[in-house]
């Protein structure tokens, strides 16, 4: 009897890692440039001096939460199984996911900005969990 573990394949866990250095660049941008990173979401940049203090602190948390999503990735990728993997993307599919939703309800646009992506880390997660696995 043939078996197919397709979940085991490295290319599944090189595809993670390339979305934990784009959740990584994009916490960096936050933390670093927070001006630049509001851009991504089309947010109007605020007018007043204390909007921008606030709206940048939030963008430093944004950052921070993008930085420990590639990191959670990264050491999935390199000590843990491809269950815990998979399901970090699948967790990370339904960051996206909000994302888009925030911005579709704040700005009415930008969604797929980040709706683009969800389902390909959904996609990947799954299939790091045994989806096309034959027994």
């Amino acid at each position: 009897m043939v078996t197919s573990s397709f979940s085991q394949s490295p290319y599944l866990r090189f595809s993670a890692t390339i979305f934990a250095t784009i959740f990584l660049g994009f916490g960096i941008n936050g933390i670093l440039r927070p001006r630049n990173a509001i851009e991504f979401f089309e947010f109007e940049a605020p007018a007043s001096a204390v909007d921008k203090k606030l709206v940048d602190n939030l963008m430093v948390l944004y950052g921070a939460r993008d930085v420990f999503m590639g990191l959670a990735i990264y050491a999935a990728a390199y000590f843990g199984d491809r269950k815990t993997l998979g399901c970090i993307l699948i967790a990370g599919s339904g960051v996206a996911l909000v994302d888009g939703a925030v911005c579709k309800a704040q700005v009415g646009k930008g969604e797929w900005n980040h709706w683009n992506y969800a389902p390909v880390l959904a996609t990947v997660g799954s299939l790091l969990l045994g989806a096309l696995d034959r027994a």
